[in-house]
């Protein structure tokens, strides 16, 4: 499991022209699966993301996880976080879970991050053509892969 996640003052999520998510300051979690991804990586990033400390504290030191600074989160699943451009210039994404597999592994993991974060997390439209619209915060922006845990 690949996830970009940008901490942002603000967030929203549109499909053919209509709004089906939208946050204040939190995190963008865009999110990609492989047939591989299991429970155990589903965990591991909604945990991991809940309690990353890039959120600014009273003296302006990166200190704070989005729970500590109760911000929200925006999910987006996106299979081309796993873009492969070794053989020339058209990517494959060969290695991203195919729809019917990735469609309920970012539903799990959607819940994941509701139950790490304490609230619920809007979404995208699964498969859909998105417009993202957001305002980087910093700009903060961290990528995580679930089979390089750090």
């Amino acid at each position: 499991m690949r996830v970009v996640a940008q901490r942002v003052a603000s967030a929203r999520v549109e499909v053919d022209g209509q709004v089906t998510g939208s946050i204040g300051a939190g995190l963008l979690v865009l999110a990609g699966f492989e047939p591989s991804d299991a429970d155990a990586d589903l965990d591991w990033m909604a945990a991991k993301l809940a309690r990353l400390r890039i959120f600014a504290d009273a003296a302006g030191v990166m200190n704070r996880s989005v729970v500590d600074a109760d911000g929200e989160m925006l999910a987006v699943s996106q299979f081309t976080l796993f873009a492969s451009t070794r053989k020339g210039n058209r990517p494959s994404w060969n290695r991203a879970a195919p729809p019917d597999l990735a469609q309920p592994l970012f539903e799990r993991f959607v819940l994941c991050l509701e139950n790490a974060l304490g609230r619920q997390v809007p979404t995208g439209v699964f498969g859909a053509d998105m417009q993202v619209h957001l305002i980087n915060d910093g700009p903060v922006t961290i990528s995580l892969d679930s089979r390089q845990a750090e």
